[in-house]
């Protein structure tokens, strides 16, 4: 049976038995049952390599211990709120580290920057999902925005319909329009800078879709 550990754009843990191309976490989120109990755990959500060094861990979603994410991609991820590893992706975080430092001046160091996207990922009052308006023409590659209530990655000229699998369906971005954006604005700004980690930003299945 699938464990529920993959996580969608709009950080939701559904039960699948991909893996996806990114790992990561947000805490212990699960019960001794290894039933999913909590949306996050603390505000150290990362982002991180499939494979580092050999290490294991098995089983999954051991008693006390994190619970194991899987996302499709590195877009996946920042639409729900994660950033690099500072261990396993040691580079990635030290770009992140140089960028963050443009965009918010006098933020130092991981608990800054996670204190920060907690701000922009979790509404305060209900612990849901924030979502933030933002013009769909002004959007980088690599950013979700919720369109008929579903998350669509934007790429180019065309939005792609995220699904656990991939991305197939496609339609034109439009024009002109107000968005509601998923992806943390920090992370968007992040993705404008150019962002291209260690890790798969997009999924191959987004270059097929969009083409």
């Amino acid at each position: 049976m699938a464990l529920q550990n993959r996580v969608t754009p709009l950080g939701e843990l559904v039960a699948d038995a991909g893996r996806g191309l990114v790992y990561g976490n947000r805490g212990c989120l699960h019960d001794e049952s290894g039933r999913i109990r909590r949306r996050y755990n603390g505000k150290r959500w990362i982002a991180c390599r499939l494979q580092f060094r050999g290490w294991q861990r098995r089983p999954l979603m051991q008693p006390g211990r994190f619970t194991e994410l899987f996302f499709l991609d590195e877009a996946t991820a920042f639409a729900a709120g994660h950033r690099p590893c500072a261990l396993c992706r040691r580079d990635d975080y030290a770009r992140l580290v140089g960028i963050w430092r443009e965009l918010h001046p006098g933020q130092v160091g991981a608990d800054a920057i996670d204190t920060q996207l907690h701000t922009e990922r979790v509404a305060p009052d209900t612990h849901a999902q924030l979502r933030h308006e933002a013009p769909l023409d002004e959007l980088p590659d690599g950013a979700f925005v919720l369109a008929d209530g579903e998350p669509w990655l934007v790429v180019g000229e065309h939005l792609l319909a995220w699904a656990t699998a991939g991305y197939v369906v496609r339609r034109p971005r439009p024009a002109r329009q107000q968005a509601q954006l998923i992806t943390p604005p920090s992370l968007v700004s992040v993705l404008r800078a150019g962002w291209q980690p260690l890790v798969p930003l997009l999924h191959p299945s987004a270059l097929e879709a969009a083409t």
